[in-house]
């Protein structure tokens, strides 16, 4: 008897409770860093700014009540700082970044000031410590810059660089399988064949991968031969943290790859109740866990992107995050019958203040182009019925899901 399809939120579940934490780790330079996963907190080095500093291009004086005239004695420029003293009634020339000399504690900008032969006149008497940046002022020698989990952006990278830090410890690249399976397929660029298609879900997924930090193992197009698929998934089980295949875990007497699973390892599951997207095979192959995606387009991304893509975050080393969603008012009417979750592709943009979304049109898990004029997807849960124009609908922008 079969067991009844998963609804999505368990399937992913089951896998995450399935991949083994990371252990593997390097050291990189910052400026190799971007887009690896911390693999401890990263710590800043010194204070910054590491001394008070200028706001503002102007000048430094020592504060006092009234004070309005003064006599220019130097100058403080970034990277030069003044290295004399500052009396009451002195002023140093200061530019913005550079260090406040030590006898000063206030900064009068420049277009406050007027300068007649070497004496300074202030339009109006400052605050005290005005326009001045104190030590640690953005963060402190000790703080956390970026949390074990946390994968690197430019930003962070930028942070670190300026805290003195020069490397980061990362996990290593989990290594990666992929290929497609299917006598119809073919690479693009050859003659099309009468009754074939051209091998998609591969190039899209590897693109995919080349945003993560991994490292894939493209192994091309399998044909629909059980030998042939059984040799390369033993082949690459306890070569690779992750298996991922497009295609062949259906129903049908052509689909392979789930059968030469259950015969090698482990099948944990098949089916989701989910649409696009209800044939998805789960288990482990050697000291691999494999996901095999369906052959429909739309079926293989969107199932890469709410399965394959947490699981290979987490591989990684990645702190699990839900996807970022947004609410929308949707503008076209949706048909959708209850009993699966579904996912369709959607236009989401903002008019006249409101985030408003409309379908791509048709549907159909086999369309590859409606992902090109789409920006995200559209979340029908299963128990919902039609859905009219106007209501609100939860939306998953591609931007937080790539």
């Amino acid at each position: 008897m079969l067991a009844p399809p998963l609804d999505l939120d368990e399937a992913l579940q089951r896998i995450l409770a399935a991949v083994p934490a990371p252990s593997e780790t390097e050291r990189v330079n910052v400026h190799k860093a971007l887009g690896r996963v911390a693999a401890e907190d990263c710590i800043a080095r010194t204070d910054l700014p590491p001394f008070p500093a200028s706001a503002m291009d102007g000048y430094a004086i020592r504060w006092r009540p009234g004070v309005r005239e003064l006599r220019i004695v130097g100058a403080s420029l970034a990277g030069h700082p003044h290295a004399g003293t500052v009396a009451h009634g002195e002023a140093v020339r200061i530019t913005t970044g550079a260090a406040l000399p030590a006898d000063c504690d206030t900064v009068v900008v420049q277009e406050d000031c007027s300068l007649a032969g070497g004496t300074l006149r202030i339009g109006s008497t400052p605050n005290r410590a005005d326009n001045v940046r104190p030590p640690a002022q953005d963060l402190s020698r000790g703080d956390v810059l970026a949390k074990r989990g946390r994968r690197l952006n430019a930003f962070d990278i930028g942070t670190l660089a300026a805290a003195g830090v020069p490397e980061a410890k990362v996990y290593a690249r989990p290594r990666i399988a992929l290929f497609s399976s299917g006598d119809e397929l073919q690479q693009p660029g050859k003659p099309l064949r009468y009754g074939n298609i051209y091998d998609s879900n591969r190039y899209a997924i590897a693109a995919l991968l080349q945003q993560l930090p991994v490292d894939a193992a493209n192994l091309g197009v399998l044909p629909d031969d059980a030998t042939t698929i059984a040799k390369a998934l033993g082949r690459v089980g306890d070569q690779c943290r992750l298996i991922l295949t497009s295609g062949g875990v259906s129903v049908g007497e052509a689909d392979l790859v789930k059968s030469a699973v259950e015969s090698l390892g482990k099948l944990d599951f098949w089916r989701l109740n989910l649409k696009p997207g209800k044939p998805v095979a789960f288990g482990r192959v050697g000291g691999a866990l494999l996901l095999g995606l369906p052959g429909n387009p739309a079926s293989s991304i969107v199932t890469y992107l709410l399965l394959a893509k947490p699981a290979i975050e987490a591989l990684c080393g990645m702190d699990s995050q839900p996807p970022f969603s947004l609410i929308c008012e949707l503008r076209s009417p949706i048909r959708h019958k209850p009993g699966r979750e579904e996912y369709q592709r959607g236009v989401a943009s903002h008019v006249a203040g409101v985030a408003q979304v409309c379908t791509t049109g048709d549907q159909s898990s086999n369309r590859m182009s409606a992902f090109a004029t789409a920006n995200c997807l559209i979340r029908i849960p299963k128990a919902a019925g039609d859905l009219r124009s106007g209501r609100p609908v939860e939306v998953l922008p591609f931007w937080g899901l790539i």
